[in-house]
C-alpha cells in the first residue's frame, strides 16, 4: 500500500520532511497547502506536486480527498487550529513539535483525534532515530543500571530579530518550545513525568524566553537538568547517568549519529547514523523518514496512536513546558 501525504506549510521543516518522504518507496507526496497559491506553487514545483494539488489555503488541502495523511508544518501558534481542521475533515495528522502552545490545546487535539478514531502524533522525530531506539534498548537491558539523572541542553546564539518567529511571542517564539522541547522530551522518554519542577529563565525585549534552565525531580529520586538558549551556543549534548554507568549523546543531541556507553570497566562507542536504514545504506544527513515510516506502519496496523510517542505523553510534556513558562513569566496569550 502506498500512502498519499499532504503537507501543510512550505517552510524549512516542510522542505526537510518532503525530502525525507522520498526515502520511502511506499510514500507519495501528492499535495501541499499554504497561505498563498504562490508559495504552494513554488513548493509543488520543487517536489513534483501536480498543479491542481497545490492549494492556496489550508482549507482547500483539508478538502482534498486524495490525501491519506497530513503533516502539519505551520508555526507553533497554528498547530492547534490546523490539526483540528484536518482531523475534522477526516484526515490523520502528524503534527510538528512543539505540538501546541500549551497543554490545554494539546489535550483538545488528542480528544478530537480519539473521538473521531483518527491517527494523531507529535512529530518528535528524535524518538525514531537509530540512536534513540538504541537508548531505549540499553535502558531496558539495564546496561547502565537504574537511571539517576538526565542532563541535556540545546542552544545556539541567534541575532535578536523582533520580526523573526523565534522572537515573536504571538507565534510561540522563544527557546523553550523550539529547542527546549528536545531535552525535555528526552527526559520524559527516560524518566517519565516529573513530580516537581523549578525553572529559571531570561526573557528578551519581545517577551519570549531566550535562555531557560529546568530542574525536574521524580518520585524515584532521579533528577533531570535541561537547558535551552537563543543567546548562547550550548554544548547541545546529553548524558543519561545510571547506578552502573552512563550514556553520552554528542553534539546535536536531538539527532546523534553515535552514542558512547561507559560503565566501570568498559567504554563502547556505537555508530548509529541517523539517516541510515541498515548496513548497506550509506546515505548521509537527514533521518526524518524514520518517523514517517513509523506513522505508516501504525496506520497499516489500524492503530490511532503511536506506542513510541503516545498522545498522553505529548500532553504531559506540554504540561511540563507550561509549568516552566509560568515560573519564568512567558505568556503566549494575553488572558
Amino acid at each position: 500500500m502506498s500512502f498519499r501525504w499532504g503537507i501543510a506549510g512550505t517552510g524549512t521543516i516542510a522542505n526537510t520532511f518532503a525530502s525525507a518522504l522520498g526515502r520511502l518507496p511506499d510514500a507519495q507526496l501528492v499535495a501541499v497547502g499554504s497561505r498563498s497559491r504562490e508559495t504552494a506553487d513554488a513548493f509543488g514545483e520543487k517536489f513534483g506536486i501536480a498543479p491542481r494539488r497545490r492549494h492556496g489555503s489550508y482549507e482547500d488541502l483539508a478538502a482534498d480527498d486524495n490525501v491519506d495523511i497530513v503533516y502539519v508544518a505551520s508555526p507553533h501558534s497554528h498547530h492547534h487550529e490546523h490539526t483540528l481542521l484536518f482531523l475534522n475533515a477526516g484526515r490523520p495528522v502528524l503534527c510538528e513539535k512543539a505540538f501546541a502552545l500549551d497543554a490545554a490545546q494539546a489535550a483538545e487535539m488528542a480528544e478530537v483525534a480519539r473521538a473521531r478514531g483518527l491517527f494523531l502524533m507529535e512529530a518528535m522525530w528524535s524518538r525514531f532515530l537509530p540512536a534513540y531506539v538504541k537508548i531505549r534498548e540499553l535502558l531496558s537491558e539495564g546496561a547502565i543500571g537504574e537511571v539517576q539523572s538526565v542532563e541535556a541542553d540545546f542552544g545556539f546564539r541567534f541575532p535578536a530579530d523582533p520580526t523573526h518567529r523565534l522572537f515573536d511571542r504571538a507565534l510561540g517564539g522563544g527557546a523553550l518550545l523550539d529547542l527546549g522541547v528536545y531535552p525535555v522530551s528526552l527526559a520524559s522518554m527516560v524518566l517519565g513525568t516529573p513530580d516537581r519542577l523549578t525553572a529559571y529563565g531570561t526573557l528578551g525585549e519581545t517577551g519570549v524566553d531566550e535562555h531557560t534552565a529546568v530542574l525536574s525531580g521524580y518520585s524515584g529520586g532521579a533528577v533531570a537538568l535541561t537547558q535551552c538558549s537563543l543567546r548562547a551556543p550550548l554544548s547541545s549534548t546529553a548524558r543519561i547517568t545510571g547506578t552502573e554507568g552512563h550514556i553520552e549523546l554528542p553534539f546535536m543531541m536531538h539527532c546523534p549519529d553515535e552514542l558512547t556507553v561507559r560503565t566501570r570497566d568498559t567504554t563502547e562507542r556505537l555508530s548509529l547514523h541517523a539517516a541510515r536504514d541498515g548496513d548497506d545504506d550509506d546515505t548521509a544527513g537527514g533521518g526524518m523518514h524514520h518517523q514517517a515510516r513509523h506513522v505508516q506502519e501504525r496506520l497499516l496496523a489500524g492503530e490511532s496512536e503511536s506506542d513510541i510517542m503516545p498522545l498522553d505523553e505529548t500532553v504531559a510534556i506540554m504540561r511540563t513546558l507550561d509549568s516552566a513558562r509560568e515560573q519564568i513569566g512567558v505568556r503566549y496569550f494575553d488572558h
